[in-house]
């Protein structure tokens, strides 16, 4: 059997959320809710919570799952998130609740790493 006709037997997978480690689920989709300018689905405690979808971005739903430890290493995975207004989109994120980690202006290209409220990494990138 060629990997052609393997391929033809088996089903494509199709990302429908993202999910994520936490101390506080809630607390983590309530902040990741506002970040995005999203709603937190129904049914959200600190164990298991989620930040609905955005309808235009099929797959955007992010899950939050409490687990017992901490965050030791740098993330492998992150978030980019692009913005037009760099500084007021820092000053906004800063005062949900995230901490900036450093900032980069290398030529054209501008971003600054942050840290959500758990020390998750994410990249506020200027375009």
């Amino acid at each position: 059997m060629t990997h052609h006709d393997r391929k033809a037997l088996t089903m494509s997978s199709k990302v429908v959320a993202v999910s994520l480690d936490a101390h506080d689920a809630q607390a983590s989709a309530n902040f990741w809710a506002a970040v995005l300018e999203r709603t937190v689905a129904d049914g959200a405690s600190s164990e298991n919570a989620t930040v609905n979808a955005d309808p235009a971005f099929p797959g955007s739903r992010i899950g939050f799952h409490k687990v017992p430890e901490s965050k030791t290493v740098k993330n492998r995975m992150h978030f980019d998130l692009l913005t037009t207004d760099f500084d007021a989109e820092i000053s906004r994120l800063t005062d949900l609740g995230a901490k900036k980690l450093n900032e980069i202006k290398a030529g054209s290209r501008h971003w600054a790493t942050m840290a959500d409220p758990e020390g998750n990494e994410f990249d506020v990138i200027e375009g």
